[in-house]
């Protein structure tokens, strides 16, 4: 009995000592370790946007200087008719469509 006694014993403070060293491993090394990286890419992510938009800028603004002028005059003016037509459809959709006199009835039957 006493021999059981003895392995039961054994085997807790093998346990309790495996435990310990694994939680000050933990605690002492790796999870301030990791923190430390979660804060480098927090940081990290935190200054993306602000490169990222600032890039973004310098590429359209240099982008807009390579473009002679009559492009840039003759895109504006697609975009606006194509941004106009945009509003319109969205407008229809929501107000029902415009009767044309031009347009024939849908049959669908």
């Amino acid at each position: 009995m006493e021999f059981g006694w003895a392995v039961a014993i054994q085997a807790l403070v093998t346990g309790c000592v495996v435990l310990s060293v694994l939680a000050g491993f933990w605690f002492g090394i790796a999870r301030p370790h990791l923190d430390r990286k979660v804060a480098e890419l927090i940081d990290a992510s935190r200054e993306i946007e602000p490169k990222v938009r600032q890039g973004v800028r310098e590429g359209v603004e240099e982008t807009l200087r390579e473009l002679p002028e009559s492009t840039v005059k003759e895109s504006t003016r697609q975009f606006l008719r194509f941004g106009s037509g945009l509003f319109e459809n969205g407008l229809s959709s929501f107000l029902g469509e415009v009767s044309d006199p031009g347009r024939k009835p849908r049959n669908d039957s």
